[in-house]
């Protein structure tokens, strides 16, 4: 059971009540909305003020089919206006139902196309490399039923046997995948040189120690078990 002390997180559902239509796809938000506020509040080094900075984290929100937690997370964290929640979708409003990053302060990636977050997060951490910026995370959060798409493999494949240690998936598991992997999602990352965690994805404390504990040269998979998608 998940123990909430983070102040806060208790006024998450009221900004995601001021987001309302269709294009909610409420249980593909709220999925994420545990892992996304232990991120944001507790893990990633981001902050309005430095969204450009060199050093920041940057977090790849690949799961964009859906963005309402995420645009709550961020409006509580200072990145948004809480009253632009209100007419998000609209002509007039730049949170459209996927992100947009030239209109929205802290989004690094537009998303919402399957299959894309992953190998984009990969590229992010060759970069990251190169520029010999050694702390910056780079933190990608997925679906389980996007891992169908096979660009995944090959990423998840390439960033093991880079050691690409910045690098963090979280994949959000609601058991929406067609097929599934022998072993379970941890398994398919783990035969490629990842470490992996398989945590209750509501948990703030068990999802804390996942993303914060070493993994020794590996590139990182924590899985976050919600429940069904109905």
């Amino acid at each position: 059971m998940t123990t909430v002390t983070e102040s806060g997180y208790a006024d998450l559902p009221r900004l995601l009540s001021l987001m309302t239509g269709d294009e909610k796809h409420s249980a593909a938000a709220t999925s994420t909305l545990d892992v996304l506020w232990v991120l944001y509040d507790r893990v990633l080094n981001v902050a309005p003020s430095r969204v450009r900075a060199p050093g920041r984290d940057r977090f790849l929100l690949s799961k964009g089919h859906g963005p309402a937690s995420y645009y709550a997370v961020l409006a509580a964290k200072g990145f948004l206006d809480e009253g632009e929640l209100a007419n998000w979708t609209t002509a007039e409003s730049r949170l459209g139902m996927h992100p947009d990053r030239m209109r929205i302060p802290g989004v690094e990636i537009a998303s919402g196309s399957l299959g894309h977050g992953l190998p984009i997060a990969v590229g992010t951490a060759f970069g990251l490399r190169a520029q010999r910026l050694t702390q910056p995370r780079v933190v990608v959060l997925v679906g389980d039923a996007e891992l169908d798409e096979g660009s995944n493999h090959e990423a998840i494949a390439l960033a093991g046997r880079e050691s690409l240690d910045q690098l963090t998936a979280v994949v959000i598991d609601n058991s929406s995948s067609t097929h599934g992997w022998p072993g379970g999602i941890a398994a398919r990352f783990e035969v490629e040189g990842w470490a992996a965690r398989t945590v209750d994805g509501r948990d703030h404390e068990a999802l804390y120690a996942a993303f914060t504990e070493p993994h020794s040269g590996r590139p990182l998979v924590v899985v976050a078990v919600t429940e069904p998608k109905e």
